[in-house]
């Protein structure tokens, strides 16, 4: 987790080219060249509402600081008081912004342009033969993960994690900007309107069909391996 404590939080430098683009879906397009872009607002908004959560407080006086620079203090405060109320609404600001950041740092580390091996799946090892025994092969798992992702409602995330206690691959959905708890997470999928809408509308499913072809399988091995 040290890499998710940096202060202030910074997402992590992607494997393809990076152009800056209003339209917030650019961050998340696949295929072709769309895979070459991404949206820098998108990863500065994300890092810079949890680097103000996480602000060492001392910095700066308390009167000049943002509301949520704030909120580590107040959650101390809170907790002293032993304010319940107040610190579940602090924790809800953590979370959603915490979370959007771990999420994104994993979703933009699990994807590739296919000039760099985006989309090719593995023919052996440990990938490969969980994939074989949990999913009957890559087509199951793409129809298990796609199927979990078109049941979320609202917004959220979708996820092939390995459950350490089954040890077994899963697919697995969160709410909102949840992170995925008691899973490695192995890939993940945006499914904020903002990861598919400007492209795809909202045929959610050709977005979902399309996204396999930049997946980065390497990176799915690596974290597999860890697990």
């Amino acid at each position: 987790m040290s890499a998710f404590n940096k202060l202030p939080a910074v997402l992590p430098q992607l494997a393809y080219p990076c152009a800056s683009s209003s339209q917030h879906s650019r961050a998340e397009r696949t295929g072709g060249d769309a895979s070459k872009c991404t949206d820098s607002s998108h990863a500065f908004a994300r890092s810079s509402s949890l680097g103000a959560l996480v602000l060492t407080l001392s910095e700066r006086p308390r009167e000049s600081r943002v509301r949520p620079a704030a909120a580590q203090e107040d959650y101390t405060t809170a907790t002293q008081a032993q304010d319940i109320k107040k610190q579940i609404a602090l924790q809800a600001a953590i979370k959603f912004n915490g979370g959007g950041h771990i999420n994104h740092t994993l979703f933009w580390e699990n994807l590739a342009p296919q000039s760099s091996g985006g989309g090719q799946f593995p023919s052996s090892g440990k990938l490969y033969d969980q994939v074989q025994q949990d999913f009957g092969g890559l087509d199951g798992l793409k129809k298990a993960v796609n199927t979990a992702a078109l049941g979320i409602q609202g917004s959220g995330w979708a996820w092939l994690g390995y459950n350490p206690q089954t040890k077994k691959l899963e697919t697995v959905t969160t709410a909102n900007q949840d992170p995925l708890l008691g899973y490695v997470p192995i890939v993940g999928v945006d499914m904020w309107e903002h990861a598919y809408y400007i492209d795809y509308k909202n045929v959610k499913a050709t977005y979902l069909d399309n996204i396999w072809s930049v997946i980065n399988w390497k990176k799915a091995e690596e974290r597999l391996a860890s697990a």
